[in-house]
């Protein structure tokens, strides 16, 4: 065989590999630039909305003292970061309403995905309580607030219960289908490998239902933060409800806007916080049909 018929298939190869590390380098930079495109599409748009809003409220087209505008928002932001406001300092408010959510949703996150995994797994449990626990969930569970409110007190027992509540609904039903969707030639496998109940719990249902329970989290924080919310607005002595009740009772529309964008940004530093762990803990999932484009 000649060097020259050796060396035309490894120039090929070469050739071939070449092309493909191109393409990669194209297909990261049309992500790259798409990403840019994006984050640049949504500040314009805040950007916009922001002044529109601005303009129509100074042109008196919509009425400044309802609606209040966006320099008047930001004004009792920073005097609420500069001065504190009645109850004491921004932060500890945030951090009283923060703190709130966090435990209640710690509290109905953990009891849905037991409970909703038990119950994916013991057919005969899930007959019993399933009646129940579907007229729990038919119930408007903000109104549950003013009970707690009395059963509880001011302090933060009962906002952490009204978290807990509409926090354990969306968690319980993920984690039961999850476990209820399990691949049974996984289960049967396991048990042909020895595997006990137990063993088949741990390592094949919870592993299966993760994405499901990952699913109802990135939904159920933004519940418990209404839950906060909505017990401190009923009765506190802290919390940033307490400031939009606050509010409220001095016609300070700038002030409940405040309060209402404070929330939007713990909302989405959280949502961005489980995106991250989302992403780290599913790396070995293949990307979805059209993620990249």
């Amino acid at each position: 065989m000649s060097p020259e018929t050796v060396a035309a298939p490894a120039a090929a190869a070469t050739k071939d590999t070449g092309g493909d590390s191109d393409r990669a380098r194209s297909r990261a930079r049309a992500a790259r630039n798409r990403l840019y495109l994006v984050h640049g599409s949504r500040v314009l748009l805040l950007i916009a909305v922001l002044g529109l809003w601005e303009w129509l409220a100074r042109a008196e087209v919509i009425d400044p003292f309802h609606f209040s505008m966006p320099s008047r928002i930001w004004e009792q932001m920073r005097t609420w970061a500069v001065d504190g406001t009645a109850q004491g300092s921004l932060w500890e408010q945030v951090w009283y309403t923060l703190y709130e959510a966090l435990l209640g949703w710690m509290i109905g996150v953990v009891a849905g995905v037991v409970l909703g995994i038990v119950l994916g797994r013991i057919r005969f449990l899930a007959d019993v309580l399933g009646p129940y626990i579907k007229v729990l969930n038919a119930l408007p569970r903000i109104v549950l607030a003013p009970i707690f409110l009395i059963w509880f007190g001011l302090g933060p027992a009962s906002k952490i219960a009204s978290a807990v509540v509409l926090v354990f609904f969306p968690v319980f039903f993920n984690a039961f289908q999850g476990a209820r969707e399990v691949d049974r030639n996984l289960v049967a496998n396991s048990r042909i490998l020895g595997a006990g109940n137990r063993q088949v719990t741990l390592q094949v249902v919870i592993p299966s239902a993760t994405s499901w329970i990952f699913t109802s989290l990135h939904v159920s924080f933004g519940f418990a933060l209404i839950g906060a919310i909505v017990g401190e607005y009923i009765g506190a002595t802290k919390g940033l409800g307490l400031l939009v009740a606050a509010s409220q009772g001095t016609f300070n529309s700038a002030g409940v806007y405040a309060a209402m964008a404070i929330l939007a940004v713990v909302a989405l530093l959280a949502e961005g916080l489980l995106t991250f762990l989302e992403k780290r803990l599913f790396r070995w999932k293949p990307a979805e049909a059209g993620s990249d484009r």
